[in-house]
């Protein structure tokens, strides 16, 4: 009978986690551990400035999301963590760095928010120097997407 080897999977009780993930150069986050034992990481400056997560439920993405965002606010990032569910990201509550919100009001508000800070960021010319990386952490997009777009039908109609 052949014995399957299943792959090794992120572990945060891994001996060595915390020297893989301070090995890795700024701007990458650990997403999980090869086969072989070496370090899977996405790199925000060298790939793209996106990651998207996208499971179904149960499938990890929220236990992704805090554990990205755990580790760019460690590398000194600023964070919006929108929790529709209110629960799933109570452990950024409260960090000086962090705006969590927790309500459909709350959401729409950061993102008009959010916007103004992108222009002036774009406004700088390239020039970021000191501006400190921001993570946006958008937990359960499709579900915030339907009520965002609920909300503002709402706001317009009455």
């Amino acid at each position: 009978m052949k014995k399957t080897v299943l792959p090794k999977m992120l572990s945060f009780s891994a001996a060595d986690l915390r020297e893989q993930i301070e090995a890795l150069p700024e701007g990458s986050a650990l997403i999980g551990i090869s086969t072989d034992g070496r370090a899977i990481a996405v790199g925000l400056d060298a790939e793209t400035p996106h990651v998207l997560v996208c499971t179904a439920s149960g499938g990890g993405s929220t236990a992704m999301l805090r554990s990205l965002t755990a580790q760019f606010l460690h590398q000194g990032a600023h964070a919006l963590v929108l929790d529709p569910k209110r629960i799933s990201h109570l452990w950024a509550r409260g960090l000086p760095t962090v705006t969590h919100c927790g309500n459909i009001a709350g959401i729409h508000d950061a993102l008009i928010g959010l916007a103004d800070e992108l222009k002036r960021r774009l406004d700088l010319g390239g020039d970021l120097d000191g501006v400190p990386r921001l993570i946006v952490a958008i937990d359960e997009a499709n579900t915030t997407l339907r009520q965002l777009a609920r909300y503002g039908r709402r706001r317009r109609s009455g």
